[in-house]
């Protein structure tokens, strides 16, 4: 049996309760939308630390690069060099229970080489759908779907 928002709310009594259980969410959103700009865009080391669970699991890497260091490297050393104007906008946002899925999309110009793809002064856009599960406010684990291959072999063809 599947259990609705409405019935959450339902067995949730006192009306501080239900804001109590918002805020939880909201807070949840802001976290994301944090990592989103501070660590995504800016490739803020210290706030990716801040916001890295040390068990985290990225369920959509390899095994043997699905931890936080491999996440890391991704953003430092793949996505901002080849792109250093990179930017994030977040379109849409749902929470429910600790997990937040974002639809995003990534956007920048390649100014640098990227995965062997040499800068070809593109603009580019990566579409994204992610899923983050938190764990005392922390990222512990990541499932998503972007449409960065798509993007790669645009620009492996200018």
């Amino acid at each position: 049996m599947q259990i609705t928002k409405t019935q959450i709310f339902d067995c949730i009594s006192l009306p501080q309760d239900k804001e109590l259980f918002m805020d939880v969410l909201e807070k949840n959103k802001q976290i994301v939308k944090r990592f989103n700009k501070e660590v995504i865009q800016n490739c803020n080391e210290v706030s990716f630390k801040e916001l890295m669970h040390v068990n985290f699991v990225n369920r959509s890497a390899p095994e043997n690069a699905n931890d936080s260091n491999a996440m890391w490297n991704t953003f430092s050393s793949v996505l901002k060099p080849a792109f250093p104007d990179l930017t994030v906008e977040i379109f849409d946002q749902v929470a429910e229970g600790d997990n937040v899925t974002t639809r995003k999309a990534i956007t920048g110009t390649h100014l640098g080489v990227l995965m062997g793809i040499a800068p070809t002064q593109k603009k580019i856009r990566i579409d994204v759908i992610d899923i983050v599960r938190l764990q005392d406010g922390k990222y512990i684990e990541h499932w998503g779907l972007n449409t960065l291959p798509t993007v790669l072999a645009e620009l492996r063809s200018a």
